[in-house]
């Protein structure tokens, strides 16, 4: 089965919106190695329509005009790409097509055809659903050292816990630490009790 990433800006404080607004700053050549593995080797991206959007409004530009970004640029367009929306959409970037049917159902199809990986950038709503759903199997936050105190956040109010699993941690020299986490389908437990037998009892 085809393994599905999404990587995300984040900063400290939660904050995902918006984060042209406030994490080039941070932008390094170990980021953009992280970024690369993450989104540019997958043969298939997963993206909501204003994602999507702002994406097809930037890349083929980038792209046709050959600067540093050029490879990037070229690696998505060449990628398949598939956009969740409930709306009817006009394509104009290639290998652009609308996932059909349930979102849960059509990402478990999607997840079994032949093929490499699929990413995901942004696309924060989709991110919680598909992840809540156990389907999402690495987040990649990079979590920048700046309170941006305003915007959404990537996990909002819900009725009960989401417990994630520490795959892999890795600090930039900007400060930025690169955090994979997939759903834990077996979190720890304890109360009190249970911590109060780990205190130090010098």
């Amino acid at each position: 089965m085809r393994k599905i990433t999404a990587g995300l800006f984040i900063a400290l404080d939660g904050v995902v919106q918006d984060p042209q607004d406030w994490h080039f700053p941070y932008f390094n050549e170990e980021m953009g190695q992280a970024v690369t593995e993450q989104l540019g080797g997958a043969d298939t991206v997963l993206l909501g329509r204003k994602t999507y959007e702002g994406f097809a409004e930037a890349w083929p530009e980038r792209e046709t005009a050959g600067g540093e970004d050029a490879g990037m640029a070229k690696a998505l367009g060449d990628a398949r790409k598939v956009v969740v929306s409930r709306q009817n959409l006009e394509f104009t970037w290639r290998n652009s097509e609308l996932l059909q049917g349930d979102l849960v159902e059509g990402v478990t199809a999607l997840k079994q055809e032949p093929g490499s990986d699929i990413a995901m950038s942004g696309s924060v709503s989709i991110v919680r659903e598909l992840l809540e759903a156990g389907l999402l199997d690495e987040l990649h936050l990079f979590v920048h050292p700046i309170a941006v105190r305003q915007g959404m956040r990537l996990f909002e109010e819900a009725g009960a816990s989401l417990p994630l699993k520490l795959l892999s941690s890795t600090t930039f020299k900007t400060g930025v630490v690169h955090l994979v986490y997939t759903k834990d389908e077996s979190a720890p437990t304890g109360d009190y009790e249970t911590a109060k037998a780990n205190l130090s009892r010098e």
